[in-house]
C-alpha cells in the first residue's frame, strides 16, 4: 500500500478569465496585486495537462504579499461564463481570502470600483462563535464574477504574518474557500489522501453568516480549515447544512470555462501521488504526468485532478526541486 501524498504547500491559485488585461488591471488597482509575469503558452505538453486539445493559453501572474495567483486566458476558446444564479452553497463556489489591515479603509477603497457585492456590509463573526469570534469579512465578485473575500483577523485569530506591522491595506491571501457536499468524503480526499493537516473549523449560523453569503436567516454552515505541511495558503471547506448544496459542479465544465479555478499544490514524488489517487477511484483531468522542459516555466511536472466535488486540483513538482 502506497503511503499517502504529503502535499508541502500551496503554489499559487489559477482562475480562468474572459480578458487578462481587464482582470489584471482590477486585481492590481483594487486590491493592490503586484504583476509577476505574462506569457502565452500553446504547447501540446500544456493542453495535456490542462485537458483541451491545441488550447493557446495566456497566463499572467500576480502576487499578493507572499501569495500567487495566475489570470488564465484561453486566447481560442470562448468559455461559458460563471452562472448568474451563482450562490454560495453552489459547488462550483471558490473564493479568495484576501486579507486585509483594515476592513473599513479596505471596503472603502474596493467600493470605488465596479465590484458585485456578496455581502451586504463587513460582518463581524458574534461572540458565541468561539472559533471565529471578531473576524470580519465581506464577500464580493471580480469582474468574470469570481467570488472574493477580504477577511480581517482580531488579535488572537489567523496566522501570525495577518498581525504583523505593515503599512499596506492588502496583506495577501490566507486561504480558498470551495463550497462542498460532504464534509467526511472531502476529508478523506484532502487530510487522507494530501496528507493536509486538520488546521480547524467553526459552524456557522444565523443573520451574519446570512448577510455575509445573501442566502436566507436560517442558513447553517461546517467549516473546516486545512493547510498543508509547511503552512501557508489553505483551503477551508464549506459544507452547507441550511439552505443544502443547491446545484453540482457540471460534469462538462472544463479548463477554459470561467468558473474553473485551479489550486496548485507541490508535491515531491507526482508519479507516485497520481497513481494513488487514481487507485482511490480520483477523476485525472490531463491524459498524463507532464513534464516541461522550458526553464522559464514555473514548475517541472503536472497533473491535473479532480477533487469529490469537481474542483480542480494541480499537482506540481517544482523546478528548483
Amino acid at each position: 500500500m502506497l503511503n499517502r501524498i504529503q502535499v508541502q504547500r500551496i503554489r499559487a491559485i489559477g482562475l480562468t478569465v474572459s480578458d487578462a488585461d481587464r482582470s489584471q488591471d482590477f486585481y492590481t488597482q483594487a486590491l493592490g496585486f503586484e504583476p509577476v509575469s505574462d506569457i502565452t503558452v500553446e504547447t501540446e505538453d500544456y493542453s495535456d495537462l490542462v485537458g483541451v486539445a491545441e488550447a493557446t493559453i495566456r497566463i499572467v501572474t500576480l502576487q499578493l504579499g507572499d501569495e500567487v495567483i495566475e489570470l488564465m486566458q484561453y486566447l481560442n476558446i470562448q468559455g461559458k461564463p460563471i452562472p448568474k444564479d451563482s450562490q454560495s452553497n453552489d459547488l462550483w463556489f471558490q473564493h479568495l481570502a484576501i486579507a486585509v489591515s483594515d476592513m473599513d479603509r479596505a471596503y472603502a477603497h474596493l467600493r470605488s470600483f465596479p465590484i458585485e457585492p456578496i455581502s451586504v456590509a463587513p460582518q463581524t463573526i458574534p461572540p458565541d462563535n468561539k472559533a471565529s469570534a471578531g473576524v470580519r469579512a465581506f464577500k464580493f465578485k471580480d469582474c468574470d464574477r469570481h467570488p472574493l473575500e477580504l477577511i480581517w483577523f482580531p488579535a488572537d485569530k489567523g496566522q501570525d504574518k495577518w498581525h504583523q506591522q505593515s503599512d499596506r491595506l492588502f496583506l495577501g491571501i490566507d486561504h480558498s474557500a470551495i463550497a462542498i457536499s460532504n464534509t467526511e468524503n472531502s476529508l478523506k480526499f484532502y487530510r487522507d489522501l494530501l496528507g493536509m493537516q486538520v488546521e480547524g473549523g467553526s459552524f456557522n449560523q444565523g443573520k451574519t453568516q446570512a448577510r455575509l453569503d445573501n442566502l436566507p436567516e436560517e442558513v447553517e454552515v461546517q467549516i473546516t480549515a486545512l493547510r498543508p505541511d509547511r503552512g501557508g495558503l489553505g483551503i477551508e471547506l464549506l459544507d452547507y447544512i441550511v439552505p443544502p448544496n443547491s446545484h453540482p459542479m457540471p460534469s462538462n465544465w472544463k479548463s477554459y470555462d470561467i468558473a474553473n479555478m485551479q489550486i496548485e499544490l507541490v508535491v515531491n514524488n507526482i508519479e507516485q501521488a497520481v497513481e494513488m489517487l487514481r487507485q482511490n477511484g480520483v477523476e485525472i483531468v490531463s491524459s498524463r504526468v507532464v513534464k516541461f522542459t522550458e526553464k522559464w516555466y514555473p514548475y517541472h511536472q503536472g497533473c491535473l485532478v479532480k477533487d469529490p466535488d469537481g474542483h480542480g486540483m494541480l499537482l506540481i513538482v517544482l523546478s528548483t526541486q
